[in-house]
């Protein structure tokens, strides 16, 4: 496995992002060590929220939320998953699958054996968070669950997945622009645009990713979240993320994975809010399968967000999680 490490160069200096490095080492199927970058901020004595990123954002995307939550007593620990942020990036799309990450984030949440969690997830944060709270259920107190799923097999049977299969190839290699209005459209294969232009388009770039999905137009938060590719063969792993979704026939053991992780889940004794956005074109009515599936989950709509929630609605999603924690 080659493995890339982006510069601390790029680092040096990023808008509202003064956070200390720390580092631990995951291994892969291989035996190759992977570095792997996590943020450790506020009271050490205070309740952890565990904040995951997805794709293709790092721990910057929590940026704005951190001096919030720490100022209300909180400690907050955010990762890069690997491929992403500082954390080491595997040059090859070949390196990455579903199961590689829910290992590597376990192998990370065992070192630091933290326990009375609460996970707050968004995007890929919760597919792999989600996962990996299942997996080591034992740590977490609550789950703060946003714009995100857990595709199963109950949500994608296989004869969908097939159908999925079939139309996948008919679909053209598009630009940002085609995904945008594909998204808008709410048609049912949207989101394979969406898979195809990060897997196959060669003008794919991190700065259109956000211009797609955010409404972000200050060109220093653009660069902060860009700082990690310094270029193109850095960004194998933002490739991946979305072919990766559990959708089509050779996903069924990611999916079957979920069901597990799902039965889990829904016998949880903790607290659960879903706090998904009211403007998310990528997961917008996803959250009707964790009302259905977690009947005692509390639930608020963070107004005006859409897909980056923490970035778009920073306050009002802190706040709700704030909340939460305090309510006994």
């Amino acid at each position: 496995m080659q493995v890339f490490r982006t510069p601390e160069t790029q680092f040096v200096s990023l808008f509202e992002y003064p956070f200390a490095p720390l580092y631990s080492d995951v291994r892969a199927a291989d035996g190759t060590a992977l570095r792997m970058h996590h943020i450790d901020e506020g009271p050490k004595d205070g309740p952890v929220l565990l904040c995951l990123h997805g794709q293709p954002s790092w721990s910057y995307l929590y940026r704005r939320m951190i001096p919030r939550l720490t100022a209300a007593g909180f400690r907050v620990i955010a990762p890069d998953l690997i491929g992403f942020g500082r954390s080491d990036k595997p040059t090859s799309t070949d390196d990455y699958t579903y199961s590689g990450h829910v290992d590597w984030l376990g192998q990370w949440l065992r070192q630091l054996d933290l326990n009375h969690l609460t996970l707050v997830c968004q995007d890929w944060g919760g597919l792999i968070g989600l996962r990996v709270a299942a997996e080591q259920i034992e740590r977490f107190d609550r789950l703060v669950i946003a714009n995100t799923g857990l595709p199963s097999t109950a949500m994608i049977s296989d004869e969908m997945s097939a159908f999925l299969g079939q139309m996948y190839p008919a679909v053209p290699v598009p630009d940002a622009a085609m995904v945008r209005e594909q998204f808008q459209a709410g048609g049912p294969g949207a989101f394979l645009y969406w898979v195809k232009y990060a897997a196959e388009c060669p003008d794919f770039s991190i700065r259109d990713v956000f211009g797609l999905l955010s409404g972000i137009t200050d060109a220093r938060i653009l660069d902060g979240y860009v700082a990690p590719f310094p270029d193109d063969t850095f960004i194998a792993g933002a490739r991946k993320f979305p072919s990766l979704v559990p959708l089509l026939p050779h996903h069924k053991p990611d999916r079957l994975a979920n069901d597990a992780a799902w039965k889990v889940l829904e016998a949880f004794r903790g607290r659960v809010l879903l706090s998904f956005s009211d403007g998310d074109p990528v997961t917008k009515g996803g959250d009707a399968i964790f009302k259905a599936r977690l009947p005692g989950a509390e639930v608020v709509t963070i107004a005006g967000g859409g897909h980056f929630l923490q970035e778009d609605a920073s306050e009002a999603f802190s706040d709700a999680t704030i909340a939460f924690m305090r309510k006994p």
